[in-house]
């Protein structure tokens, strides 16, 4: 079961530029999953993403519907986001030819207080881009805002 956004409060800042980096990542990608790292800043009850940052896909075996982000990818991300000065705030991946909402093994995998950009996708481009957040051991809706 998931939450909307206007009943929990959080609030996740997608600006122009990662909107356009995350939106020309989930097309190229296409037709299997895309995934990657969420760089930014938590401030004043809301996430601000300052980057988007590319992950390989590991599972190869099920790409069109599930995501493996690669270890050395996730670690390689934080250690570029400390040397800026942020942190690693959420994942974001692509559902092609489906809803961007978190799936049974998104809900599995996911850590709480994370966010997650979920993106869906099909042959035209994209079709919905929606945040999540794992609260209490369930996902919430986090209300996009741009700039």
């Amino acid at each position: 079961m998931t939450k909307q956004a206007a009943t929990t409060g959080f609030t996740i800042q997608l600006g122009a530029r990662a909107r356009d980096v995350l939106t020309r990542l989930v097309r190229a990608g296409y037709p299997h999953e895309t995934c990657g790292v969420l760089t930014g800043v938590h401030a004043d009850g809301r996430t601000e993403i300052r980057g988007v940052v590319e992950a390989r896909n590991l599972n190869t075996e099920r790409a069109h519907d599930r995501f493996e982000l690669a270890p050395d990818d996730f670690v390689a991300a934080d250690a570029t986001a400390r040397k800026a000065g942020l942190d690693v705030v959420g994942i974001w991946h692509s559902h092609p030819d489906h809803p961007a909402k978190p799936s049974k093994t998104d809900l599995e995998r996911a850590w709480e207080g994370w966010s997650y950009i979920i993106v869906s996708v099909g042959k035209d481009g994209v079709k919905d881009i929606r945040s999540w957040r794992l609260w209490n051991g369930d996902f919430v809706e986090e209300q996009i805002d741009g700039e």
